[in-house]
Order: C-alpha cells, then sequence, then structure tokens
C-alpha cells in the first residue's frame, strides 16, 4: 500500500475505550492505516499501566468510562508528553479548562475521519 494510504505507518496509538464496539471499530480503523494499536484498554488503569510499559507515540481517550467524565487518564498523558484526543459523546462544555485545546471527536467516528484526526495531530 501506498504511504498515504498507511499514514499511521509506524505509529503506536494507545485505545482507551469502554465500549467493545467502538474500541473494535477504532482499533481496525487504525490498524487499516498502518499503527499498531495498543490495547484497546476498558479502563483508565489498563491504559495508564500499558503505556508505563510500552510507552505510545499517542492515545484516543475515551471520557466517560462507565462511571462518568474521568480527566485522570488525559491529564496523566499530557505530563508524560503523550499526545491524545478524546473520542467521546459528549459535549465540548464538560472538558475542563486546562484540556480544552484537546481535539474532540464525537462517537459513532467514522474511521476515515479517526485515522486523518490521528494523522494530523501526529504531524502537529
Amino acid at each position: 500500500m501506498a504511504a498515504a494510504e498507511r499514514p499511521l505507518e509506524g505509529l503506536s496509538v494507545l485505545v482507551l475505550e469502554d465500549d467493545f464496539y467502538l474500541a473494535e471499530d477504532a482499533r481496525e480503523a487504525l490498524e487499516a492505516a498502518g499503527a499498531a494499536v495498543l490495547g484497546p484498554c476498558r479502563d483508565a488503569a489498563a491504559a495508564v499501566d500499558l503505556a508505563e510499559r510500552r510507552r505510545p507515540d499517542f492515545a484516543l481517550l475515551d471520557i466517560n468510562l462507565g462511571e462518568g467524565p474521568q480527566f485522570g487518564p488525559a491529564r496523566t498523558f499530557r505530563d508524560r508528553g503523550v499526545p491524545f484526543l478524546f473520542m467521546t459523546g459528549y459535549d465540548a462544555d464538560v472538558v475542563p479548562g486546562d484540556l480544552q485545546d484537546v481535539e474532540r471527536l464525537e462517537k459513532p467516528v467514522a474511521a476515515p475521519r479517526l485515522v486523518a484526526a490521528v494523522a494530523r495531530a501526529c504531524r502537529a
């Protein structure tokens, strides 16, 4: 495949998403674009643990992991210098001020849009 067809070639992307079907859709889209997917992880602790063992180049983070909005994982990834974006059903007004600059993709996210957003963020 041409590089344009696999814009995430060589990148590792951690997926934190508690919904099995959405996580699998994201995994399939990212792998088809050339990324090595870490996870998907269903909870914050698993994602942080995995990121400690295998530092990702990028992360996709769900905001609600079954217990309402959680921003601890986002702050942990930011503190560690791992770029990320939110993949969520929440409106932007739920995101705290210190994370307002993070791109937010509204679920469900079409594969081409997801891949383009990750590629754009990794180039930035």
